[in-house]
């Protein structure tokens, strides 16, 4: 296992960001080549913090990249996301990044 967390600050754009609807959201189910996601409202001055436990080893970098083009897309004010992979691909990652948080966001998506 490798545990990964990444911060992102909060953004300067505050007109992209939408409030969260829900207090928590948990999609996906952890098994060979796919990951849960839980999505959680978290003080985090303004930023948000990514955590990731994932089977794969050596990866930091493309999860890095993953993560940053999902802050980029949303810019999640005061979130938490938690990750449990057990090998999904970058593109079934963003996929559940999305469909987590635009659940998350409820009907403001």
């Amino acid at each position: 296992m490798e545990h990964l967390e990444f911060d992102f600050p909060a953004s300067t754009d505050s007109s992209r960001q939408t409030p969260a609807r829900r207090d928590s959201v948990l999609v996906g189910v952890v098994s060979s080549g796919n990951l849960e996601v839980l999505v959680e409202q978290e003080s985090l001055a303004g930023g948000c913090r990514v955590i990731v436990d994932t089977s794969i080893r050596g990866y930091g970098a493309i999860w890095q990249a993953v993560l940053a083009d999902f802050v980029k897309r949303y810019r999640p004010r005061d979130v938490l996301v938690s990750i449990n992979d057990a090998g999904a691909s970058p593109a079934v990652v963003s996929l559940r990044l999305d469909q987590a948080y635009e659940d998350f966001q409820g009907d403001a998506a």
